[in-house]
């Protein structure tokens, strides 16, 4: 079944293809200029670290709803092991099997495509089996460090977790905005808390992947025209899940990743740093959220911290 064409409409509003040139593979990365983290970096006061990955782990988020996706299977392959002869150090050494978007993490902007197209018109046959991404690998994203906006759209709209039929809207995001005391601004890496995140950490896996409040297909208009650099967001789907048009599947994913070339991310644990936030009324702080550089991979854990 062939795209809508409100899907197509909304596509040429946000399409960034070509604006940072026909080799670009950042997309809105570039938004975050060295002015953007000077400024980042004065939103510092207390020096309070927050941190928003979860824990890697073999009973992660990930149910079976997503084939392939694996929750890490960690393996001891040598334990207080005397590598040089007996009496000398010791060393115990482990490794890990997992999909890359298996906990909290970045999607590449090769991670989606649609019409046979990735980010800025390159052809989606450029991802191979053998070498991954050619083109816009997690790898090309070497800094994600700026100021980062907490969108508390849950708390904004009087509750603590949205209910799982909730399409978050633009007008959601202003009234957060509202909350927040500041106005998203370019280079920034907005959060968005639903609250979704609660029923996993509850016990639920199944619960907290579906039904799901998430993004509305109306969003990424909004983030196209503040000139947001990345997304990120406490559910395992990013956008609603199941769709608020019927059989136009992950349409949010298209539009920011390849339409308009913007970094997204999922499974981000924003319980504390809502309190944070709450406690000292500021909503924007500095954001590490570097990427693990795997080369040609088309997502990547990630270990965000909120420094306020």
């Amino acid at each position: 079944m062939s795209l809508p064409a409100e899907f197509h409409e909304i596509a040429k509003r946000v399409n960034n293809w070509g604006r940072w040139g026909a080799d670009d593979e950042i997309g809105t990365l570039n938004l975050i200029t060295d002015e953007v983290v000077r400024e980042a970096a004065a939103t510092v006061r207390s020096g309070r670290r927050v941190p928003l990955a979860l824990p890697l782990r073999q009973d992660g988020v990930q149910s079976g709803l997503i084939p392939g996706r694996v929750n890490p299977l960690h393996a001891m392959v040598q334990i207080n092991q005397e590598l040089f002869g007996p009496g000398t150090v010791a060393c115990s050494d482990d490794v890990v099997t997992m999909g890359l978007q298996a906990a909290t993490h970045w999607d590449a902007l090769t991670h989606v495509s649609h019409s046979g197209r990735l980010y800025n018109g390159r052809p989606a046959t450029t991802i191979t089996s053998h070498a991954g991404a050619e083109f816009g690998g997690i790898d090309k994203a070497r800094h994600v460090v700026s100021r980062g906006v907490l969108l508390d759209v849950a708390r904004a709209l009087g509750t603590d977790r949205l209910d799982g039929s909730h399409a978050v809207t633009p007008e959601d995001l202003e009234a957060a905005e509202d909350l927040a005391g500041t106005r998203v601004r370019a280079g920034d890496v907005v959060l968005v808390r639903t609250g979704q995140i609660q029923v996993y950490l509850a016990g639920d896996r199944e619960g907290y992947g579906y039904p799901s409040p998430g993004l509305s297909v109306r969003t990424p208009e909004w983030f196209h025209a503040r000139d947001v650099a990345a997304v990120a967001d406490d559910t395992l789907t990013f956008e609603i899940f199941p769709p608020e048009i019927e059989d136009l599947w992950l349409p949010v994913h298209a539009l920011d990743l390849v339409e308009m070339g913007m970094l997204q991310g999922q499974n981000w644990n924003l319980e504390e740093l809502s309190t944070a936030c709450g406690e000292s009324g500021r909503y924007a702080f500095l954001l590490s959220a570097m990427p693990e550089p795997f080369v040609g991979a088309t997502g990547t854990p990630v270990a965000p911290v909120a420094v306020l």
